[in-house]
């Protein structure tokens, strides 16, 4: 076809034809027709404009859940206007101003703006003496790193993110501790993605029910995600329980997600998978967010450990692939990692796991003579769980009502854990200060002596 488009004549086999197209039907019969605009020609459908307005959200958007905004945001929730509102939900160490970074990254941070040398588009990967950086700190003999098995992403959030991306396709599943950080949830299923919840135990400081959890593999399983240590548990798997894990995801031929983002937030020894893998492929997620304190500076990053090649280029192609949709980590931050991760005092990372562990064990401590609550005492992260016996509190229906009288009342507002699908229990953060985190035990003490009430048969056996 050599037609011009002018005047909406057409050109066809050297012949001049006037309207639309061949037989009324446009040319070939296949509906298409061409109209002239500014003399070119455009392929356009018949009677493809719109009727009226019609603008939907994909469905990605209507897949996309956080469950703790879903559960917190349709809570009733209004302080005793009498008490002072202490908030031991929120996952930020940085909201009561008691834990300041270490003078030694704020300096990294100047000195990289001060150069002008990180103003501009970084690789989208990151920039290789970054990664550098990264790799030179975290390896180790067991698990060595080069800069190409660094990717530096916008937060260990994203670096989750890219990793279920390159391991999944819709219809595939993932394994996800239950409970567990809500984001994984959010991610898979809003790509097509079933998530599987394998049980966690309290009464075995949070270990994974290893035969419920190798009963969810099946031949679409794509990844198994191990939390160490964990949120919203605070509990840190022992080099045993680790090795135990490494098996089954080797049994099974599933790659592991490791989300290690508190990995070094630990009181007790804390080994990253890698270290102790000898086949099973893993991508190992972290950042400066909870270490450092600076979860608003958004520089996270993948490990990829694949000493038997497992992953081969594929893999690593696709996160690339993955990583040039957005360049993501933040330049300014990534000028100032290697400050940073070589400059930070180590008494600045002793002062904040002493704090943490402090805080823990006032906590643990008080609300474990409290009747009716079962608190587990954590190892690591900023987080503990306390399990809450409902049936010595008739007065609420499950733990989002506990935790919504608890701050109508009282003014302590504590996460209920039915926002990472674990009823009757509540998540306390205890990055606050520490006389904060006293008064906060006081107010849920006299909170739970309100509303106690003895089973009955406790009842017969006092009266005995």
């Amino acid at each position: 076809m050599n037609g011009n488009g002018v005047h909406g004549k057409t050109t066809l086999n050297g012949k001049t034809l006037s309207g639309t197209g061949v037989n009324g039907k446009g040319v070939h019969g296949n509906g298409i027709h061409h109209v002239s605009v500014n003399g070119s020609l455009y392929p356009t459908k018949a009677k493809s404009r719109r009727q009226r307005w019609e603008v939907k959200p994909s469905e990605m958007a209507n897949n996309t859940l956080n469950p703790i905004r879903a559960i917190v945001d349709g809570m009733k929730i209004t302080p005793n206007p009498d008490k002072p509102m202490i908030a031991l939900s929120i996952g930020d160490p940085t909201v009561f101003g008691n834990l300041p970074t270490d003078d030694a990254v704020l300096q990294a941070m100047k000195d990289a703006i001060d150069s002008q040398k990180y103003n501009g588009y970084a690789p989208s990967v990151g920039y290789l003496k970054s990664r550098q950086a990264v790799a030179n700190f975290y390896s180790c003999p067991e698990a060595p790193l080069e800069a190409e098995d660094v990717i530096l992403t916008s937060g260990c959030s994203q670096a989750i993110d890219l990793a279920i991306s390159v391991l999944c396709n819709p219809g595939d599943n993932i394994l996800v501790p239950c409970p567990g950080f809500s984001l994984y949830k959010t991610l898979a299923v809003s790509m097509g993605i079933k998530v599987k919840l394998y049980n966690l135990l309290p009464e075995k400081s949070w270990e994974i029910d290893l035969q419920h959890m190798e009963s969810l593999i099946d031949e679409r399983t794509s990844c198994l995600i191990i939390t160490n240590p964990s949120n919203p548990c605070g509990s840190v798997f022992s080099k045993e329980h680790l090795q135990k894990i490494l098996k089954v995801a080797s049994r099974h031929c599933v790659p592991i997600l490791a989300d290690e983002i508190y990995t070094d937030m630990v009181s007790c020894s804390c080994p990253s998978m890698a270290s102790l893998s000898s086949d099973v492929p893993i991508l190992s997620c972290g950042g400066l967010a909870k270490r450092w304190l600076v979860p608003g500076w958004r520089l996270g990053w993948i490990q990829i450990h694949d000493r038997n090649d497992i992953f081969g280029s594929q893999i690593r192609q696709g996160l690339v692939k993955l990583t040039q949709r957005i360049l993501g980590a933040c330049t300014i931050v990534q000028g100032a990692l290697e400050g940073i991760l070589n400059n930070t005092r180590q008494s600045f990372y002793n002062d904040t796991i002493s704090f943490l562990k402090s805080n823990s064990e006032i906590c643990f401590n008080e609300l474990s003579t409290i009747p009716g609550l079962n608190p587990v005492m954590p190892s690591g992260a900023m987080y503990l769980m306390v399990g809450i016996d409902m049936d010595h509190f008739p007065n609420f229906k499950n733990d989002v009502d506990f935790t919504e009288r608890l701050v109508t009342e009282q003014s302590v507002f504590c996460l209920p854990a039915s926002a990472f699908e674990y009823p009757n229990f509540f998540r306390i953060v205890v990055t606050v200060p520490g006389e904060m985190m006293v008064e906060a035990c006081v107010r849920i003490r006299e909170f739970c002596q309100c509303h106690y009430r003895p089973r009955s048969r406790d009842s017969n056996d006092l009266d005995q």
